[in-house]
């Protein structure tokens, strides 16, 4: 058992610290948002995330997870301390790190022994030099310390699973005592972990998740294509898959990325690139094509409609992903921005980002079920691949619309099966 701190209760944070918790260790979450925690220790979550609470009420009973808007106990209490604070982006594509800086300069002026500091956040490369010299500048006294970088690849929406079951944990350092420590800390998991220096972990980071935006944008394409051909993306896309070179995963056609990690580190990774004297193209036109689907689907329905003015659009999912209630850079806020600006009257459903949309998309109606949504429209457009989704009556949708049309942005339902119900069906790549 280790006893660990944990700055920061975001999707990251909260995550890793509860997981930790439950592999054995003493951990404490630290969060200067004394709302937020007075909310957890009632056991009331700030996030969507499937398992996460039944860790975080059995963890707290085994006396093995708390938490506090003291970050001085945290670090008291603690000999491995994890920043996972947010880096939210800036116009020109750099990450935010006042948070970082900030933490880093606190943890200093609490320590008062040996502390592992460990950069959980993505953060651009050379920034675990930073978080070193704040700490050198700040320090009372000559107390030893290391830092390190550990990246977190969570998927949200199965981040207590990937926590579980990691393909690989990185941790970058530059002593062995930190290596040993981190190999001690993630132990319980049993899992293949790759050892770097500091710089090489931090920009694996925005290596990973550019390459998977680079995925995504390249099977949409490819649908682009597919489409003007007359062929199936989804055929093409299995096809590609069987080749162990490029997997099946990421390649679903729809309506492009969105979140906080791909469009944030996307553009990260671009900055760091021309920081660095290189012109990193190729991640100009993912996210030109990312932004091109949304625009596409907006074209779907108007070529379905003719005329936008006045009609009423079901809007099905509005978080960028399903299993989360995430609303970050989620593609339906440019969708139905656009789709308003046009005149449309929006009915909108999500099973779980309802009161977040609520706060950042205004002027629509939110219902309380996907019926709901579409009864009475003009047409159905699919924006979030929820399995409620996937499951639903068509018959009864078919009723309830006020014509038969289904924009599929996500490929949930079969052409042929659509066809044959008489629905006016466009989906992405076919």
């Amino acid at each position: 058992m280790r006893n660990i701190c944990v700055v920061g209760t975001g999707y990251v944070g909260l995550v890793t610290g509860a997981c930790l918790s439950e592999l054995g260790h003493r951990v404490i979450c630290v969060d200067n948002d004394k709302k937020k925690i007075a909310l957890l220790e009632r056991n009331v979550m700030p996030i969507y995330e499937p398992g996460l609470v039944d860790i975080v009420k059995k963890n707290k009973k085994r006396k093995l997870l708390s938490f506090s808007s003291n970050l001085k106990e945290g670090v008291k209490n603690a000999e491995v301390i994890f920043i996972a604070v947010g880096t939210p982006p800036r116009a020109d594509g750099s990450a935010d790190l006042s948070y970082v800086e900030a933490v880093a300069r606190e943890i200093a002026l609490s320590m008062d022994g040996y502390r592992l500091i460990v950069d959980k956040s993505t953060v651009p490369v050379e920034t675990g030099n930073w978080v070193e010299l704040t700490i050198q500048r700040n320090l009372k006294k000559d107390i030893p310390f290391d830092v390190a970088s550990n990246p977190e690849f969570l998927r949200e929406g199965s981040a207590v699973h990937d926590t579980f079951h990691p393909d690989r944990i990185v941790i970058g350092v530059k002593s062995k005592r930190a290596e040993q420590l981190l190999k001690e800390v993630y132990a319980p998991l049993k899992a293949p972990v790759l050892v770097t220096d500091i710089k090489s972990a931090e920009i694996i980071k925005h290596a990973s998740n550019s390459f998977l935006a680079t995925k995504i944008s390249f099977i949409n394409a490819v649908a682009n294509i597919c489409e003007r051909a007359g062929a199936d993306v989804n055929k093409v896309a299995e096809g590609m898959g069987m080749d162990k070179r490029i997997g099946r995963s990421f390649l679903n056609a729809g309506i492009g990325f969105g979140g906080f990690c791909f469009p944030k580190d996307l553009e990260a990774f671009m900055w760091i690139a021309k920081k660095l004297g290189y012109e990193f193209n190729l991640l100009k036109e993912v996210k030109a094509i990312n932004e091109d689907q949304k625009n596409l689907i907006v074209k779907k329905i108007e070529d379905a409609l003719w005329i936008v003015k006045d009609k009423t659009i079901g809007i099905l999912g509005l978080a960028f992903k399903p299993d989360t209630d995430d609303m970050r850079f989620a593609p339906s806020i440019d969708i139905i921005h656009a789709l308003k600006e046009q005149g449309a009257k929006i009915k909108a459903y999500d099973p779980a980002a309802m009161e977040k949309a609520k706060g950042i998309i205004k002027g629509i109606s939110y219902a309380k079920n996907p019926y709901e949504a579409v009864r009475g429209a003009d047409c159905m457009v699919i924006i979030t691949e929820w399995d409620e989704f996937k499951n639903l009556d068509l018959v009864k949708i078919k009723k309830l619309l006020k014509h038969p049309i289904i924009i599929d942005g996500r490929n949930l339902f079969n052409p042929d099966t659509m066809e044959k119900m008489n629905f006016i069906y466009k989906g992405m790549g076919k």
